[in-house]
């Protein structure tokens, strides 16, 4: 892993209970209009008034709303909204969050990490990975919020390897030491976050042996951690260079073992659209030879959706809101590498994503053949839920729905470590971090 260091961060005072629930905001680019506005009337201090200057997300807005932004944060540094930290820190990130009746806790660590291209590292330190596209809307966006404010306001999602739990008997040690410094809930997912700062030397030192030399996979994030290079390269370029503790060398992170009890993938299932005369029965021909349909009874998704991890290669549910009354069924591929003569120069992992197999195999070869005219695109929808995907397989225009199930944390780094990229939405990391604990300052 690239050099992690303490973070001299500005962070709200918490008050005497500690709690800054109404403070903190989930990830900028999961709020709509609704969201910021349900975040400000609660409190008109949340840190949204400064990360989501403009809506939709990740779009460009006028410099204007940028610069109001960078006031705003200013004048809270000014009045104690804000305040800088004596001393570096880093710090230990505990959330507990429940899915389908179960609670889970996942723990991490804030700190800032030496910022590096893409790839492996060619001093031997570790690499930093992505395994998503990125698109220039949101990194303009997010470059004009860094201009700004001349901050990171909300930290990369990263993921290391922890085979050996080494990391993670290091967190819990602190955990379970003594209560957080930091705490709140977020709203919509109820997730709770609690934080642990350290800054003693002899504290941090701990870790920052633990993770030398790691690999750091990009979960979320791939635009911010690239505007984080962009930046740092215009300065370079206005400048000549950097001294080596300027602080846009380095870039906010959570990092979180793949191997941590908490860490699930949930999926991203799809729903497509937009095929002119399209059939379920016509699909199901036109398949033959490389999926084998299989009908499952009643319209249970969730039963659908357990039924998929032993149902066969590839298993994906197949939803038909043309035949409500009976609705399901499970495709398998017929062959269990059903993209080698198609795409032989991609890694076996990649081609074994049923992401791509959905894309390249049930889109590309099935439906644009048979149901678009030429150069006429499918349509995609992108829901997580059960009641998501439903919803969105019965608005007009919904032709077919495709239940998938989660890409395993495996595949994710192994693509990484290839050097290729995902299809979108190829993965869904639950729960989302909390902006506003911690804000990495860059002047």
């Amino acid at each position: 892993m690239p050099l992690i260091q303490p973070i001299r961060a500005i962070v709200y005072p918490p008050p005497a209970e500690g709690n800054l629930s109404t403070r903190i905001a989930p990830p900028y680019d999961v709020l709509d209009e609704a969201g910021k506005a349900a975040l400000l009337a609660r409190d008109p201090l949340n840190i949204v008034a400064i990360d989501l200057p403009h809506l939709p997300a990740k779009t460009v807005g006028p410099d204007e709303t940028y610069a109001r932004a960078g006031e705003v944060y200013r004048r809270w540094l000014a009045d104690g909204t804000l305040r800088r930290s004596e001393k570096p820190a880093v710090f230990v990130y505990q959330q507990t969050y429940t899915v389908k009746g179960r609670t889970f806790q996942r723990r991490g660590l804030i700190a800032n990490v030496t910022i590096q291209p893409f790839g492996k590292s060619p001093d031997g330190r570790g690499g930093i990975h992505p395994h998503e596209q990125t698109f220039s809307g949101p990194k303009e966006d997010r470059m004009k919020l860094m201009r700004a404010t001349r901050a990171q306001l909300s930290p990369i999602f990263g993921l290391h390897s922890d085979p050996q739990n080494k990391v993670h008997a290091l967190l819990s040690k602190i955990v379970e030491s003594r209560k957080p410094d930091l705490t709140g809930t977020t709203p919509g997912d109820s997730v709770l976050h609690e934080a642990w700062t350290l800054d003693d030397p002899a504290a941090i030192r701990p870790f920052t042996d633990a993770f030398a030399g790691k690999d750091i996979f990009i979960a979320d994030g791939h635009h911010r951690y690239t505007t984080a290079l962009n930046y740092r390269t215009a300065l370079i370029g206005t400048t000549g260079a950097l001294p080596p503790d300027h602080p846009a060398n380095l870039c906010l992170f959570v990092l979180i073992a793949m191997q941590d009890p908490g860490m699930i993938v949930l999926p991203t299932h799809r729903v497509l659209g937009g095929m002119e005369g399209f059939a379920f029965d016509q699909f199901a021909f036109a398949a033959r030879g490389s999926l084998r349909i299989t009908p499952f009874p009643g319209t249970d998704l969730a039963a659908l959706e357990a039924a998929l991890p032993t149902a066969g290669p590839h298993a994906i549910g197949l939803y038909n809101p043309a035949q409500p009354e009976n609705p399901l069924s499970i495709a398998v591929t017929v062959e269990r590498d059903p993209l080698a003569s198609s795409h032989a120069k991609q890694s076996p992992a990649w081609r074994q994503l049923d992401v791509a197999i959905v894309q390249h195999l049930y889109v590309e070869r099935l439906c644009q053949p048979t149901f678009c005219a030429k150069g006429q695109p499918v349509q995609w929808k992108f829901p997580h839920t059960l009641d998501e995907f439903r919803a969105d397989c019965h608005r007009p225009g919904s032709q077919l729905g495709l239940l998938l199930q989660p890409t395993p944390l495996e595949s994710v780094r192994l693509v990484s470590e290839a050097g290729e990229l995902m299809p979108q939405k190829s993965t869904f990391f639950y729960p989302k971090l909390a902006t506003g604990l911690v804000i990495n300052p860059l002047d």
